[in-house]
């Protein structure tokens, strides 16, 4: 494993442990890219719950209760899409702040709206709305994916510095 993908993990790590929480992450592109560098650390079992692989439209309403106007409206790669598979990571788990990532990581599917690199992502924290954002990440299919599992567990980790560690959550 890549060290910068070890250092995002023992970071995310260390701050759930400090503040009890479980993660649980929903993934399209990325194929549970970012549940395997986060169960890569040794005891992330003490703050890992579970990780959904949401490849298709039908798995996201299915499994995490993506609604399937929110993808007919919005598409399955958009912030909306991003954060309804955050919130139903949580809504489907006991953990209390999750991660999604939804997105063209080619090298088709694009279009001139969405190009390939085109990535959404979103966090949630348990009783709060989901926070969603979009990136355009540029290189091949592998690149775009790894960039995209950084800038999510990146992403995470500020979300998590967000809860006290005296949560009750």
């Amino acid at each position: 494993m890549e060290p910068e993908l070890v250092a995002l993990s023992e970071a995310v790590g260390s701050a759930c442990r400090a503040r009890k929480l479980l993660i649980a992450t929903a993934e399209s592109c990325t194929g549970g890219w970012a549940a395997q560098v986060i169960t890569h650390t040794p005891g992330s079992s003490a703050w890992f719950e579970r990780g959904f692989i949401t490849y298709t439209n039908d798995s996201k309403t299915d499994m995490l209760g993506v609604r399937m106007n929110t993808i007919t409206q919005f598409g399955a790669v958009s912030p909306e899409t991003a954060g309804e598979m955050a919130q139903g990571a949580l809504e489907n788990s006991r953990a209390a702040i999750s991660l999604a990532i939804t997105g063209i990581a080619g090298p088709t599917g694009g279009s001139p709206d969405k190009p390939v690199g085109t990535v959404c992502f979103g966090w949630c924290i348990k009783g709060r709305a989901p926070s969603c954002q979009s990136r355009l990440f540029s290189g091949d299919r592998e690149s775009i994916r790894r960039q995209s599992v950084i800038h999510a567990l990146a992403g995470l980790q500020e979300h998590i510095r967000e809860i006290p560690q005296s949560n009750n959550l």
